[in-house]
């Protein structure tokens, strides 16, 4: 029995929990390695990062699928037409999103049992006034765990927002799963599925040395095929040049002057620093740092176009320069108010807290422009997880410090909130709601929050110890409709 391109059958695979299991994967390709064959699978409903090559030992020939022959399709006269060929891969591929730290306070959230605290949701809107719900979050793995399904309830926006400020934006789709009816070709990054070719889905670049670190890519990168092939890619930490060796390698670092990225630095506060890097005038640069995103992100396509685009690098500082931990980059101009386009803590540095200062710094700039922004949607998952754990703290910080007047409950609006965190309007309502803390009492929106919330938020709040310091942060915006082609 032959196994083609395309088969489906259960392949063997050791779980986390070191366990051997059976999970459903597809076969993508197949080669002879030394008169021995191979397969590249991916496990159907596992993460693509976790595609890997076989032997035909852990192949379950017993249970094959084979795939489906398509029906040819006719043609006006009749005649029997051919198969219908797949998309043509794109060369100008890259994908990126965001794989910060997901610690949340979302964990720690159990159903209020004690006695709670009212604070006011003032709105417009009267009680016998039907009120559009926001659009329907889908509830992450842990609140599924913790078996609190969470449902949205509807609420009022509150005041209008100044003229001046963000526009009334709806689409406030926070979802991985969401996908725009057609890619935004405008700049290097667009939210686009339909390049899943089987080039694409593969993973081409076997490991990646960075500096001390050696990283193993997740995802397909669109490196030079040349390179594909080497056991270690090697790249300047400071330049990000990809080099075919060590010896390559130690011959840039003669040459090589930068130290840290190029750019302006407009944030240092201890060992951790911020640079802001004009994709037009540092193209190099931001090509390659696209390139090395694109190993461990996989759910957009950059082309490279990087002119319409900023990028801010997160550096941790040592006697050697400044090391890249993370960046996000948005755009110069957006028309969907994004203030993130794509954002990205490298491995090495995960579940550490970077995440949320990448998160906390995008949303400092903004408070700077005097406008509330949103990420680019589809976020990736942890990208959701990420954003609304950082959504819920500083919601929740707002509402704890406000203080009652002449005895009556405190009272702030939807808007108030939006402007005094820049967290766009949407964002905040669907967090208020996966919370579950909008209630409808005696003809107004009230948001309650018990004790268990509140102990939750502060246990979270102990234990995040990175914070950006608006104080160390110089940054001046600039208006880009005014500079032509930037």
């Amino acid at each position: 029995m032959e196994v083609i391109e395309g088969c489906r059958l259960p392949v063997l695979r050791r779980n986390q929990e070191n366990e051997d299991e059976w999970p459903l994967a597809e076969i993508l390709e197949r080669e002879d390695i030394s008169g021995r064959k191979v397969f590249y699978v991916h496990y159907i409903d596992f993460n693509k990062r976790l595609d890997e090559w076989v032997t035909p030992e852990r192949l379950d020939l017993k249970k094959i699928q084979f795939p489906k022959k398509e029906a040819k399709t006719p043609t006006k006269n009749g005649l029997p037409g051919s198969r219908p060929s797949s998309p043509e891969r794109e060369l100008k591929t890259l994908d990126l999103s965001l794989h910060p730290s997901t610690a949340g306070i979302g964990k720690t959230i159990p159903t209020p049992k004690r006695k709670l605290e009212a604070v006011s949701l003032a709105t417009q809107c009267s009680p016998a006034t039907p009120v559009a719900a926001a659009p329907e979050i889908p509830t992450p793995v842990y609140a599924q765990q913790n078996g609190s399904a969470r449902r949205p309830v509807p609420v009022g926006a509150g005041r209008k927002r100044k003229a001046n400020c963000l526009g009334t934006d709806e689409d406030s789709q926070d979802s991985s799963d969401g996908i725009p009816s057609a890619p935004r070709m405008t700049g290097s990054l667009v939210s686009d599925r339909s390049h899943d070719d089987i080039v694409t889905r593969m993973k081409n670049i076997e490991c990646i040395e960075l500096g001390r670190h050696r990283l193993k890519p997740w995802y397909f990168s669109p490196y030079p095929q040349e390179l594909t092939s080497l056991p270690v890619l090697y790249l300047c930490e400071f330049c990000l040049k990809y080099l075919k060796s060590l010896k390559c390698l130690q011959r840039h670092l003669t040459k090589c002057n930068l130290r840290h990225p190029p750019g302006n630095e407009i944030y240092r506060k201890g060992t951790i620093s911020f640079f802001e890097i004009d994709g037009r005038k540092n193209k190099n640069y931001s090509q390659n740092l696209c390139l090395l995103a694109k190993c461990f992100l996989d759910h957009k396509t950059l082309y490279y176009d990087t002119d319409p685009f900023l990028f801010y690098v997160m550096t941790e500082y040592d006697c050697k320069g400044f090391h890249i931990v993370g960046y996000f980059s948005k755009e110069k101009e957006s028309t969907e108010d994004y203030n993130v386009a794509c954002i990205l803590t490298l491995p090495p540095y995960q579940r550490r807290g970077y995440g949320k200062l990448l998160i906390e710094f995008s949303y400092e700039l903004s408070k700077v422009e005097g406008k509330t922004g949103t990420p680019e949607k589809p976020l990736s998952d942890l990208g959701l997880l990420s954003y609304r754990s950082y959504w819920s703290q500083t919601i929740l910080e707002i509402l704890m410090e406000l203080k009652s007047e002449n005895g009556e409950r405190p009272q702030i609006t939807i808007n108030e909130i939006s402007e005094l965190t820049s967290i766009k309007k949407e964002d905040v309502i669907s967090t208020l709601q996966y919370l579950n803390l909008i209630n409808y009492y005696k003809g107004q929106y009230i948001l309650t929050l018990s004790e268990d919330i509140v102990e939750g938020h502060e246990k979270a709040m102990m234990k995040r110890h990175l914070r950006i310091d608006s104080k160390c942060l110089h940054f001046t915006p600039k208006d880009w409709s005014k500079r032509g082609k930037w």
